[in-house]
């Protein structure tokens, strides 16, 4: 080997020992930087020295999963306080049947405290329904099933979806008792709005067509029918005004006049305008009123109203020779309205219905009247923050009492 090979052979073992300790160098800084982003992956250095390419790549991927970390915490702490909020239920299953999460609503409605790892069959209970989870875990098609529940007096729906990249199924569970009740309110509402147009509208119709088979030109029973013609008339047209009444009260539309009332004032005002009326029954109406009382805030004319009901039912229903007594008394934070008699009285098992629309206790003693004064006053009452009920001994008379807040 000649001098000058020699010289390109000791060149050439240089430059492989520079670029072998350059190498070994690197890979120990690499080495040095993975160990460190295993530890302290949130205190990565940045701009190392020779590897600084490296390490600024690493920090702006470190920056942009933090960002993502950070969207997408914001929408799953969004989602579950969406869920949280939920009036209905929501449950996610797996593909075993197992429960992974259930919202408060779901664990409200199927009383279970705990949902998550028990079974559709365990937190359900009800078999209708796990059905309608089965036919969608095997149909993997959407199902829907209500049931009711009669020892809970609910009605409930279940609506399973499947979920194809799972294999499970979303639930979501909606209560419907407050929707069969109205859908049952309103079906009890038509019948009873019909009931009560089918008997004066018969009578209005046989009275019409005894007038008009010659009843009309005899001198006596001409007069007599069309009067009853009269009064069916105004009966129905009560009617109809008692129910726009109540359907603009109900619906928010009529609105208080509040004014400082007396409570002496108005329970006189009210007994004013039905004495006539009591006497010509053979009652006695007196006053009763606690001295000193607060003056109360109140619509006067809607308020006396209500006693104006209250005092015609005591009428209607106490016989000749009994008394009907208003009284007025302070009790905390309000003044309590009563209106007493001593007439039939009302059976217990109807006194909580007694201000339902229409609801009357029994046929035989209807007399006049729609069935619409308690269920109007019970919503005037309340309009002015109050409450209204009624207390009873059958046969020992009645007394209906309300309470109007001083500040209402």
């Amino acid at each position: 080997m000649n001098s000058f090979q020699l010289f390109l052979s000791i060149i050439l073992f240089l430059v492989a020992a520079w670029y072998a300790w350059r190498y070994y160098d690197l890979k120990k800084r690499v080495d040095e930087y993975a160990h460190l982003a295993r530890i302290a992956p949130e205190s990565l250095p940045t701009d190392l020295n020779k590897i600084e390419n490296l390490s600024n790549a690493v920090a702006s991927l470190k920056l942009y999963f933090e960002n993502q970390l950070s969207t997408l915490n914001s929408e799953n702490a969004r989602l579950s306080t969406v869920l949280e909020q939920l009036t209905d239920g929501v449950i996610i299953v797996d593909a075993n049947g197992l429960i992974q999460f259930a919202n408060p609503a779901a664990q409200k409605l199927f009383e279970i405290s705990n949902a998550p790892g028990h079974s559709v069959t365990e937190v359900v209970r009800n078999h209708q329904l796990v059905d309608a989870w089965r036919r969608c875990q095997q149909t993997n098609e959407m199902q829907s099933e209500s049931v009711e529940l009669p020892a809970r007096h609910q009605f409930l729906q279940l609506i399973a979806i499947p979920d194809t990249h799972a294999s499970g199924s979303l639930l979501l569970v909606q209560d419907l008792t407050r929707v069969r009740r109205l859908e049952t309110v309103r079906r009890d509402f038509i019948s009873n709005v019909s009931h009560e147009l089918r008997t004066p509208l018969a009578s209005l119709k046989a009275l019409t067509e005894t007038l008009q088979s010659g009843a009309l030109s005899d001198p006596e029973a001409g007069p007599r029918f069309l009067g009853r013609i009269s009064a069916e008339v105004d009966a129905l047209t009560q009617m109809a005004q008692e129910l726009l009444d109540l359907s603009r009260i109900e619906s928010g539309q009529v609105e208080l006049i509040l004014a400082p009332l007396a409570p002496k004032g108005l329970v006189t005002s009210a007994a004013d305008r039905m004495r006539m009326q009591a006497e010509r029954a053979g009652l006695k109406l007196s006053i009763k009123c606690e001295d000193g009382l607060s003056n109360i805030r109140a619509d006067k004319s809607r308020l006396e109203q209500v006693l104006v009901n209250l005092i015609h039912n005591a009428v209607k229903f106490t016989k000749p020779g009994g008394d009907i007594s208003l009284e007025t008394e302070s009790v905390t934070g309000g003044v309590r309205f009563a209106v007493r008699d001593s007439g039939v009285g009302i059976p217990a098992e109807s006194l909580t219905r007694i201000f339902e629309r229409f609801y009357r206790v029994d046929k035989s003693r209807t007399g006049s009247g729609t069935g619409l004064g308690l269920s109007i006053s019970k919503h005037i009452i309340e309009a002015h923050g109050g409450k209204i009920w009624a207390e009873s001994n059958e046969g020992r008379g009645s007394v209906f009492y309300f309470v109007i807040p001083i500040n209402s």
